[in-house]
């Protein structure tokens, strides 16, 4: 967390740091503009893999152009294409994800990222998310196995999710409070 001290001018001038401008571990040799290009690079290689394995085959070829306004009917079809071809999907959709979460480590360097992941606050989540892609591909690589596949694809998303909401503070416990009471079966 930045701390309010960075933000506020000490005796020796005004100087103003970004998360931009700190060094990256001393890896990362590229300018704050690289830096910045390398990571919406990342993030939209990531998303557009992610979203390459949730299209239909030849058969929305036609559809393309108006992919924005037919999404329902496109987030119908997710379904029926994880279904289908779940190896495919999960091959696409898991490296699309490795690439949109790594994508931050060009901001903020690759060290100071694992050291956010590896956090005592989400190293759970953190562990799991990492075990269900490493499950989905060898679900989907060496054995092959469409439902396995499936599974390790949905609890792949749901890891993530968790995962995410980590960031925010008291989100996990708002999501975790609001699913017992979603779940309560007392009346």
């Amino acid at each position: 967390m930045w701390k309010l001290n960075q933000f506020i001018p000490d005796d020796d001038g005004e100087r103003e740091e970004s998360l931009l401008e700190e060094e990256s571990d001393g890896i990362c040799s590229l300018s704050p503009t690289q830096r910045l290009y390398a990571f919406a690079a990342s993030l939209a290689a990531g998303l557009i893999l992610m979203f390459v394995a949730s299209k239909r085959d030849k058969l929305s070829a036609s559809a393309d152009h108006l992919a924005f306004v037919m999404l329902p009917l496109h987030l119908s079809h997710l379904s029926l294409i994880v279904f289908a071809k779940p190896i495919k999907f999960a091959l696409l959709f898991t490296f699309g994800n490795v690439l949109a979460v790594g994508s931050t480590a060009f901001l903020i360097g690759p060290e100071r990222q694992l050291g956010m992941m590896f956090d005592p606050v989400r190293i759970y989540a953190t562990v799991i998310y990492i075990g269900c892609v490493v499950l989905a591909l060898i679900f989907a690589l060496l054995i092959h196995s469409k439902i396995l596949t499936v599974f390790a694809i949905i609890f792949e998303i749901c890891a993530l999710i968790w995962y995410g909401l980590s960031y925010i503070p008291f989100a996990r416990r708002m999501v975790s409070s609001l699913m017992i009471r979603l779940c309560d079966t007392e009346l």
